[in-house]
């Protein structure tokens, strides 16, 4: 708590993946510009999911308990320490962060004004799920193993293919959605290389970017990758291990067993135990925030479509399921907008403009009820800027005006975008 120049207001900060510790940096940052600050170790230490293993309180600890005992806690200091409470509360976290600040606005919403939630990993049993299979995909079998010397000709290949969609050849792709590309544009043809794929590599991009499809019913259990990804895909594909947050889900939650194999891991008899177990302790997918809403609640949706860790579509999909849900299109812009940011990694990073402020913009909106048209982002290359680029409420795009660089935001304007 700032000793002076509190500015009346408290931030919340929030956790990564299944960080057991404080975020002290964060903490330092919302001090700075005047909040009285808080975070939680969610009611463990350590970055693996072990904690879990026999302790199924400290799970619910850490699925939405720690957050909402924190806030209460904290409101109280803060009021015991400055004589009154604090008059607002912002929530501020990505990936896990992300999925608390949902949680807190479907649960508890009455814990916070405002919430920026980044690439939220809301859809969590499905989420372990989606990266498990990517790691299954391309470890299980050693011929569908993609080597990370193919990433940028596969990476290549698929800017070629979409890039150019939006008027501008720049090196990002606006919006994936609207890509078809192939990966089979790559197949060797005159042997093996870094600038081609075997015909198992083919199948094991066309899986990576399709997401997994449960068998029996033929629905998706979560979205793939999007086209423009591929420099990331190490940490999911890359091996030789699964991915730890997904494969720790499995461990110490279903299954309960340190020895589970992941090349085990079943699309439907899995996927339906994993959800049955939940029973809303991790998942965060509830759309009806009309409570949240009725009070006056803002929130600021983000999340990278060149994310490697958390398919970026699961935010727009969860997005458009809290639009049905909480009064239409027209309606739910009035407190929640979503901006997807083109070329961003998860929650940071990436070839696309990847720096921003969008707690001034949740605070303007908040305090002054000016809403946010577009969210100016810059990208960096040796501490410098090099490029800046509007994000758009979704599902607006950044358009090119036609003249003037196309690395100055000013030269372009949020639209209406042509398909899907």
């Amino acid at each position: 708590m700032p000793a002076e120049g509190w500015n009346g207001k408290f931030q919340a900060t929030g956790n990564g993946g299944w960080s057991g510790a404080v975020n002290h940096g964060a903490l330092a940052r919302a001090l700075a510009l005047g909040y009285a600050a808080a975070g939680t170790d969610t009611g463990h230490s350590g970055g693996r999911g072990e904690f879990a293993l026999g302790h199924p309180e400290k799970l619910i600890d850490f699925g939405y308990r720690a957050v909402h005992e924190m806030t209460v806690k904290a409101k109280a200091i803060i009021a015991a320490y400055y004589g009154n409470g604090p008059r607002l509360s912002y929530w501020v976290g990505c990936s896990s962060g992300g999925k608390q600040g949902l949680k807190e606005a479907q649960q508890y919403p009455a814990d916070y004004d405002g919430i920026l939630a980044g690439a939220p990993a809301n859809y969590w049993t499905h989420l372990m799920v989606g990266d498990l299979w990517v790691s299954q995909t391309t470890l299980k079998d050693p011929a569908a193993y993609i080597p990370k010397e193919k990433y940028p000709a596969l990476h290549k290949a698929a800017l070629a293919a979409c890039d150019a969609l939006d008027g501008v050849t720049d090196g990002l792709i606006e919006n994936p959605m609207r890509c078809r590309f192939d990966p089979a544009v790559l197949a060797c043809k005159d042997g093996d290389s870094p600038a081609c794929l075997t015909t198992p590599q083919v199948e094991s991009a066309r899986k990576i970017y399709s997401g997994p499809v449960n068998p029996r019913t033929k629905k998706q259990i979560f979205p793939g990758l999007e086209p423009g990804s591929e420099l990331g895909w190490g940490p999911l594909a890359g091996g030789p291990h699964p991915f730890q947050i997904a494969d720790d889900h499995f461990k110490y939650v279903v299954f309960k067993d340190p020895n589970w194999d992941f090349r085990t891991l079943n699309l439907d008899s899995h996927v339906a135990l994993t959800d049955k177990i939940d029973k809303g302790t991790l998942n965060a997918i509830n759309p009806d925030l009309r409570k949240f809403l009725g009070r006056g609640g803002k929130m600021i949706l983000y999340h990278g479509w060149n994310d490697q860790l958390i398919a970026p579509r699961n935010t727009v999909n969860y997005y458009e399921s809290m639009v049905a849900k909480s009064g239409g299109a027209a309606k739910v812009s009035q407190s929640i907008r979503l901006f997807m940011a083109p070329g961003m990694a998860h929650c940071a990073g990436g070839e696309g403009p990847n720096t921003f402020d969008a707690l001034t913009a949740l605070d303007q909106w908040v305090e002054h009820g000016k809403a946010p048209e577009q969210i100016i982002a810059a990208h960096r290359a040796d501490g410098k800027v090099d490029r800046t680029r509007p994000w758009c409420p979704y599902p607006q795009v950044a358009k090119y005006k036609g003249s003037g660089s196309t690395d100055d935001a000013a030269n372009f304007v949020c639209a209406p975008q042509k398909g899907r």
